[in-house]
């Protein structure tokens, strides 16, 4: 839950670099908060509350697109490589690059990243 709320942190932060575990958390809990929106208002029957789904939708668009480019960066690509529909996936997936790039210094350096939240 921390590595969603550091990207909601950065909630529109296109620069810098970010590391596969957090993209992927951040994609993992945007899934379960929207389909638990949705059962919820299947299982209350309560058309109206899936209006909640895609004001959550939008309200996460944002960040959703940032740690998107901000991991196009860490695989050592242009965040425009987002806009590639096979590609941004296989660079989803792909190891950082290895040491600094000139988007910024490696995230999986020493000091923890999810211990620095808030510290700021």
């Amino acid at each position: 839950m921390n590595w969603y709320l550091k990207v909601l942190k950065q909630y529109a932060d296109f620069s810098g670099r970010a590391r596969r575990k957090e993209y992927w958390m951040f994609f993992l809990f945007n899934i379960i908060i929207s389909y638990g929106i949705i059962f919820i208002s299947i299982g209350l029957e309560m058309p109206s509350l899936s209006i909640l789904s895609s004001i959550y939708s939008l309200a996460v668009l944002i960040p959703g697109i940032a740690v998107g480019v901000r991991r196009m960066h860490d695989a050592g690509k242009s965040g425009w490589f987002l806009l590639i529909p096979i590609y941004n996936l296989i660079l989803a997936c792909t190891d950082s690059e290895a040491g600094s790039n000139k988007w910024g210094p490696n995230p999986k350096s020493d000091a923890e990243e999810i211990d620095l939240i808030g510290q700021e």
